[in-house]
């Protein structure tokens, strides 16, 4: 039996309130129309966080959240904000968390093991920079399993995305060669799902979900048009 493939979609510091309620239904009715039958993620900014009642199977995650329910961590959001919206889903380890803003692997790592415990599903980033990728298989390897460090590969409600930090936003595209390789190297880690992540967009989803091993896509900058995101779906579903 082929797994549907998982379609996920990072607003980043994108979209307002009003604008993703627009998103959300206009996604809901296109994806009525096409027929699509499977699950999708969305992580819309923290502001844009609700409750949506679809007619198809749209998740919303949060793209961070702080390992608590709440109290005194200033510009963070707790469990108790989550669950005034019925979140149950999270992105952590993403780059630009553990790049842009400092987070360490044993922090990712207690937030982890913080949501496990409360039964949330994890889409769980990793990925190597350019400097680690030019070094070499071994290198990527290294800097891989360093990453699951303190991670439950086993829980049952984990996704993983593997994104490579040089193609992320930059237009450049892992080749399907290379994500075959690297989604090889990561399945002896750990058999969860596993997304592709890195400037996907509707010319080249098909040839990335089509690469063995590659479970669906944790998709950026194209994703934020509603119209682009439908015409991955369209492909998905074909």
């Amino acid at each position: 039996m082929t797994m549907r493939k998982i379609l996920a979609a990072n607003f980043k510091t994108n979209h307002t309130r009003a604008s993703t309620r627009a998103y959300v239904k206009a996604l809901d009715e296109g994806m009525g129309a096409m027929g699509y039958e499977g699950e999708v993620y969305l992580f819309p900014p923290a502001t844009a966080l609700d409750r949506f009642e679809t007619a198809n199977d749209i998740r919303v995650g949060a793209q961070n959240a702080y390992p608590t329910v709440k109290g005194s961590f200033t510009g963070e959001i707790g469990l108790e904000q989550l669950e005034e919206f019925g979140i149950e889903t999270v992105l952590l380890g993403h780059s630009e968390r553990r790049h842009l803003l400092g987070e360490s692997q044993s922090f990712i790592a207690n937030k982890f093991a913080w949501f496990k415990e409360r039964d949330f599903r994890i889409i769980y980033c990793i990925g190597e920079p350019l400097e680690v990728r030019e070094e070499g298989d071994e290198a990527v390897r290294r800097y891989l399993v360093e990453q699951f460090e303190g991670i439950d590969t086993s829980y049952e409600k984990l996704i993983l995305a593997y994104e490579p930090v040089w193609a992320i936003g930059t237009g450049k595209t892992a080749t399907p060669e290379l994500i075959e390789k690297t989604h090889a190297q990561i399945k002896q880690l750990c058999d969860a799902p596993l997304l592709y992540g890195g400037s996907v967009k509707p010319a080249n989803i098909a040839d990335i979900l089509a690469v063995p091993g590659c479970d669906g896509a944790l998709i950026g900058t194209a994703s934020w048009e509603v119209e682009s995101m439908l015409a991955m779906l369209s492909q998905v579903k074909g």
